[in-house]
């Protein structure tokens, strides 16, 4: 089966049967929650970091309505998996290559079910959602995206943390170690750390050593990081260390999968840090300026 697109078949909501939420008045804006859920779509819906209680509005609403759920079952909580109906078709990917999950959910759709292929986190963030969009444009099947909350968002939650702090940091990069998928150049821990912004990284663990001797090269060695474990789940490890313990800390903990680093100056930010937006002597449109 190939996963090739077909770029000449755009995904327009309009001509896949969605209504424009933009144009549309508040009687006819879609709602998942008030209309019936269409039967021969897709939802590619994410599930965010792991507690059921962190999905979205619409993601849950979706689940509760589909009629085949396609999940990510080493990556997703099974509690979410089970607020789909009773009936509903569970098919579990994590033994199963993209094709294979593809050609389950391209039957289940010309068949006409309501078809939810459940993401851990984003699915905008490496779950090979290019791929299984060009697949579905191939095939005429009407799909839908729906975000989800990412780790390193549930992480800054978690630490009571904020990653863009004035004066020291406004800058947040998403990225991983390069591994045996690679990644390109420009984009190597090594010139990422050289922005010294706060850099979240994923799917890293088992590279740890090589990517703490990376972000050495540009980070003091007392900058702190962040290491999430399976972060929201009900075994959630999570510790602030300095960057020059991170390798020695992730290798006691056997941290091999399902964990998240953040490295950032913020994590050490001193408690008078004040945003200019929020002054009484900053003005903008909606105040004025002290007098």
């Amino acid at each position: 089966m190939s996963l090739g697109c077909a770029p000449e078949f755009p995904l327009d909501p309009l001509s896949a049967g969605l209504m424009d939420v933009a144009t549309a008045g508040p009687e006819t804006a879609p709602d998942p929650g008030r209309e019936p859920v269409a039967a021969g779509q897709v939802w590619i819906v994410g599930a965010g970091p792991g507690a059921p209680d962190l999905l979205t509005l619409r993601a849950a609403r979706l689940i509760e309505r589909a009629e085949v759920l396609v999940w990510t079952d080493s990556l997703v909580s099974p509690q979410i998996a089970a607020l789909a109906p009773e009936g509903c078709e569970s098919i579990r990917t994590s033994t199963l290559t993209l094709e294979q999950v593809m050609e389950v959910v391209l039957e289940r759709a010309r068949a006409g079910r309501r078809v939810v292929r459940l993401h851990d986190g984003d699915p905008c963030l490496y779950g090979a959602l290019a791929e299984q969009l060009c697949c579905l444009a191939d095939a005429e099947i009407p799909v839908e995206v729906v975000p989800g909350l990412s780790a390193y968002q549930a992480t800054a939650a978690a630490l009571q943390a904020e990653l863009t702090i004035p004066g020291l940091v406004q800058t947040i990069v998403l990225s991983r170690a390069s591994g045996r998928t690679g990644t390109p150049e420009l984009e190597s821990v090594e010139r990422l750390a050289a922005l010294q912004a706060s850099l979240c990284l994923y799917l890293s663990a088992r590279h740890v050593e090589e990517v703490q001797a990376q972000l050495l090269q540009h980070y003091p060695a007392d900058t702190p990081v962040a290491i999430g474990y399976r972060v929201s789940w009900p075994d959630q490890w999570l510790t602030v260390v300095p960057l020059s313990e991170m390798a020695r800390i992730s290798r006691e903990r056997n941290l091999i999968r399902t964990t998240l680093y953040v490295i950032s100056p913020a994590l050490n930010a001193p408690g008078n840090a004040r945003s200019k937006l929020y002054s009484a002597s900053h003005n903008h449109l909606f105040r004025g300026g002290a007098e």
